[in-house]
């Protein structure tokens, strides 16, 4: 799990919704994080963090890391999260329904690498919660062909 903070100041970065990608592989989640902060460089960078894998290094869904991962990220201004597959949604679920993760935490309905991006980008630029999980959603339209 690493959370880059990205370039702002620490001012700046309190006021921003922090995002954890919740994915069964360590190297996608760290890949696609790296992916979201490059595109969202050029000012202060919203907090991201992979939570992916098991304790042991494996394939799979580990939640301690997804609740150590929220609150690394969490500033205060809520934490959007992202998940991969079916049990990475369903850990992130249950952890909500058992009031695990930080106040504000929210599971957000997007594809993983698109969403991430959007998510990343709409929280550097200082939007709210729900507007980092609609910017996320909306990239269920984005059309490549």
């Amino acid at each position: 799990m690493t959370a880059g903070r990205g370039d702002g100041d620490a001012a700046a970065q309190q006021a921003l919704v922090g995002v954890v990608l919740v994915s069964h592989s360590a190297q996608v989640a760290e890949s696609v994080a790296e992916l979201a902060r490059g595109l969202a460089a050029g000012g202060p960078v919203a907090a991201v963090a992979a939570a992916a894998g098991t304790s042991a290094g494996g394939l799979g869904t580990s939640a301690e890391l997804v609740v150590a991962a929220a609150r690394e990220v969490d500033r205060g201004a809520g934490v959007a999260l992202l998940a991969d597959l079916g049990s990475s949604v369903l850990t992130v679920k249950a952890l909500l329904l058992e009031d695990e993760l930080p106040p504000g935490s929210r599971l957000v309905d997007a594809p993983f690498v698109e969403g991430a991006v959007a998510a990343v980008v709409a929280a550097s630029a200082g939007a709210p919660l729900a507007q980092v999980a609609e910017a996320a959603a909306a990239a269920y339209a984005y059309r490549k062909a």
